[in-house]
Parts: C-alpha cells; sequence; structure tokens
C-alpha cells in the first residue's frame, strides 16, 4: 500500500464511523414500549402483591398426576421437537461464531502421467497450507453472531414457555377426566333413580292409582339417562385419549383415574406487572427476538462497509511426496486486501431498509405479546372471582333443588303435583348437581391459566434452570 492513499482511507473510515454511531440504539428505539401499571387493575384492594411463587404443581398432592407429567416431559412428540429446535439454534450460534475466528485449509494432490514419445512416466505432486482471515473491523461478524446468540437465547425462552403449558395442558386434561368421570357417576346415579321412580309408578298403574301419561313418561326418562350415559362414556373415553396423547402413549383409552375435584380457594400470590416482563418465557422470547432482528439491522447497515481480509499461504510442488515441505523449496505468500460495494443497483440499501421494518413489525409483535399477558393475568383474576361467586350460589341451589326433587315425588304420590312437576324438579336438581361438578373443573382449570399466565413454573428446579 503506497503512503499516499493513506489519507483518503483514513477520511473515508472517519466517514464511515461516523454513520455507523449515528444509528439510534436499540434503547432509543424501544424506550416507549414498556408502559406497564404499578397494580392490577382487578387486584382487591386487601390483597398484597405478594410475590409469584413457583412450583405450583406440587400443591395438587398426587402422584399419579406427578408421574403423567414425567411421561410427557419425556415422550410428548411436540415438546421433543421443542427441545430439538433448541438443539439446532445451538448449532447455528456456533457456526455463526466461527466466521470471527481465522480459517485454515490445507489441499494436496498427486498425480502420474506418461508420455509415449520417448515413453516416460512423470509423477507431480503439491501441497498448499492456506490462512484467511477476515478483520471484523466494523463488527459486523459480532453482530451476525449476536444476532444467532439472541435466535438461540428466543428458543430456549420458547422452549420453556413451550413445557409450562404441556404441563398445564396435561393437569387440565387429567381434571378433565375426573370431571367426566363425575358426571358419568351422577348419570348413572339419575338411571338408578328412573329405574326405581319407574317401578313405583307402573305398580301404581296396576293398582289404578296412576295414569297411563305417567307411565310413558317414566320410561322416556329411564331412555333418555341411558343415552347420556352412553353419550357422558364416549366424552370420558374421548378426554382419557387425549390424555395419553399428551403423555406421548398410543390412544388406548384404558387408562384409570382415581382422585376427586379439589376446590381451589387458597389465594394465590399475584406479584406485580412489572416482573411478569422478566419472568414469563414468553415475554422473554419476543424481546429476544426483538433483540435478534436489532442485530439483523445493524449487520444488515455494516454489509454497505468495506471488508477487509487477510490470507497467507505456504505450498510446496515436487516430484515426489516424500519432499514435500521441504525448507529449500516452499514458496510462501502474503494478501491483504479491502473491498468496498460502489454499485449494487440498490440492493444493500433495500436489504437494510428490510431489516429497519423489520424491526418496527417485532416492537409491535412484542407489545401484542405483552399487552395480551397482561390481559391473561387480568382476565384469569376476574374469571376466578366471578366463579368463586358462581359455585357459592350453585352450591346453595343444589342443596335446594335435591330437596325440591325428593318433595315433589312425595307430593306426586300423595297425588298433591302431576308427574310433570316431578320431570321439572328431577331436571333442575340434575343442572345444579352437575353445574357444581363443572364449576369445580372450571375453577382449576382457570387456576392452572392464572399460573401459567402469571409466568410460574411449574417446579422449582425449572425455574432455577431458566434463570441461569
Amino acid at each position: 500500500m503506497n503512503w499516499q492513499y493513506k489519507p483518503s482511507l483514513l477520511a473515508l473510515s472517519v466517514i464511515l464511523l461516523s454513520a455507523c454511531a449515528s444509528q439510534p440504539t436499540h434503547n432509543e428505539r424501544v424506550a416507549e414500549l414498556e408502559t406497564v401499571p404499578s397494580a392490577w387493575q382487578q387486584l382487591p384492594s386487601s390483597d398484597k402483591a405478594l410475590a409469584v411463587e413457583d412450583n405450583w404443581l406440587q400443591q395438587l398432592h398426587d402422584p399419579q398426576v406427578f408421574t403423567l407429567v414425567e411421561q410427557a416431559l419425556a415422550h410428548n412428540q411436540a415438546i421433543l421437537q421443542a427441545g430439538y429446535d433448541v438443539a439446532i439454534k445451538e448449532q447455528q450460534l456456533i457456526a455463526a461464531g466461527a466466521d470471527l475466528w481465522p480459517s485454515l485449509d490445507l489441499s494436496t494432490r498427486a498425480s502420474r502421467s506418461k508420455d509415449n514419445r520417448p515413453v516416460s512416466y512423470n509423477n507431480a505432486s503439491s501441497a498448499s497450507l492456506e490462512l484467511s482471515y477476515e478483520v471484523d473491523l466494523w463488527g459486523k461478524l459480532s453482530a451476525s453472531e449476536r444476532q444467532a446468540n439472541l435466535e438461540y437465547l428466543a428458543e430456549k425462552a420458547t422452549f420453556a414457555q413451550s413445557k409450562q403449558q404441556l404441563v398445564a395442558d396435561v393437569v387440565a386434561g387429567w381434571f378433565d377426566v375426573i370431571t367426566n368421570h363425575k358426571l358419568l357417576e351422577l348419570y348413572k346415579q339419575r338411571e338408578q333413580n328412573a329405574e326405581k321412580n319407574l317401578d313405583i309408578i307402573e305398580s301404581g298403574y296396576r293398582q289404578g292409582l296412576n295414569e297411563a301419561l305417567d307411565v310413558y313418561l317414566a320410561r322416556n326418562e329411564l331412555n333418555t339417562e341411558r343415552s347420556n350415559i352412553a353419550a357422558q362414556q364416549a366424552t370420558l373415553t374421548k378426554s382419557i385419549r387425549d390424555l395419553e396423547r399428551l403423555t406421548g402413549q398410543y390412544p388406548t383409552g384404558a387408562l384409570s383415574v382415581s382422585a376427586d375435584l379439589p376446590l381451589l380457594d387458597s389465594a394465590i400470590p399475584l406479584g406485580l406487572p412489572s416482573e411478569l416482563i422478566t419472568r414469563k418465557p414468553e415475554l422473554m422470547a419476543s424481546w429476544y427476538q426483538l433483540l435478534s432482528t436489532d442485530a439483523g439491522l445493524a449487520y444488515a447497515h455494516k454489509q454497505r462497509f468495506p471488508s477487509l481480509n487477510l490470507s497467507a499461504s505456504i505450498s510446496d510442488g515436487t516430484d515426489r511426496v516424500s519432499d514435500l515441505f521441504s525448507p529449500s523449496s516452499l514458496a510462501w505468500s502474503l494478501l491483504g486486501s479491502i473491498s468496498m460495494p460502489i454499485f449494487e443497483g440498490g440492493r444493500l440499501k433495500a436489504n437494510e431498509e428490510q431489516a429497519r421494518l423489520n424491526v418496527k413489525r417485532q416492537e409491535q409483535a412484542y407489545l401484542a405479546t405483552l399487552y395480551d399477558a397482561f390481559n391473561d393475568v387480568e382476565t384469569a383474576i376476574s374469571q376466578e372471582q366471578a366463579l368463586k361467586v358462581r359455585y357459592e350460589k350453585t352450591l346453595e341451589a343444589q342443596e335446594n333443588a335435591i330437596t325440591a326433587e325428593a318433595l315433589a315425588f312425595e307430593q306426586y304420590q300423595s297425588g298433591l303435583v302431576t308427574y310433570t312437576t316431578v320431570l321439572d324438579a328431577q331436571d333442575r336438581s340434575f343442572n345444579a348437581q352437575s353445574s357444581v361438578i363443572e364449576l369445580k373443573n372450571q375453577l382449576i382449570i382457570n387456576r392452572i391459566n392464572l399460573h401459567i399466565a402469571l409466568g410460574g413454573d411449574f417446579s422449582e428446579a425449572n425455574s432455577e434452570v431458566a434463570e441461569q
């Protein structure tokens, strides 16, 4: 390089570095993103914002659900795919980081030829060792590695969220099986009551105490209950198969679940909205993805800068392989080159603009994920409050309906009311009893959804790994 070109190259470097420094920083770009309320809107004024607790799965105290969760984490095909996605991103990160290191290549060649005039044989062997290195003058390669690293972190956070959701789905599926089993028992109990009522009504009809219409209504009620049992049995089998598929097993429908529906009436620590940003894996994944697109913008911008490449090679050629790399015959070369795009038809500028728009788009995607997360928590809190009120009122309605059902049948036997009044009382009693079962399940499912919405992990061990 001639010294007369150094002032112009220095001036060019200053201009390019100034252009790079004028790029808006990421903190300036997303300074207004985190508009977070100080407390949950649906949080009762008497409740304190205690820190969210992990290890919520242990609150169930049932070995079977623990076993099902372990099977799902080990054999569920979707979660295994997500784990492989993390491993792929890790290898992509290693590949991106390799660009920051020099590359060393060894090539050898051996040939043998024959000349017929006169007959002679020629041997030729050659070997070369080449070292090449691109100087990361503007941080272009570092930006590429940073982008790959952030994509890897985003994939890990997505994997953590997928595991939490899988555990929630398994627990919810387990309680769905219990709920459907409870409803099936209720249907069978109603069938027994219908059979008993039919026997009493037919006996009274033979004695001339009841009308034929009552007999037909009682028979219709019994057939309806048997039809409901068949339908509920199919629903129960389907819920069992769904649970078996979540655990990665063949859906035989033969899983046996024997447990009761607990009433989860204890308060759950809700924490602060600001804590949700760094606790929930889904939000962390979206944040890492935003930082990744920002690193992609830096990489696209620095593609317009000059590239400085250094290369060195050692080579030798001889007619015998044993003489290769002899000190007296080695040839070497050193080469430094600078290349800079001058005219690309607007391609590099368009790539940078595309990367900038991608950052803007990802900012909105992060905002949408953030406010959706807040909405999930607020909705789950208000839903739990409403479900508790509904459960208490339905529990009272169940007691009244059961009493009314028994009283209606006694009055029917005394001739005070018609059998349609008995059927109406029985329907009200059944609706109240089935509603109590379903509301208990809804309270449990909503509690599980609230744990997931708050970013609470299902075990302390997984929480510690996620923090690391």
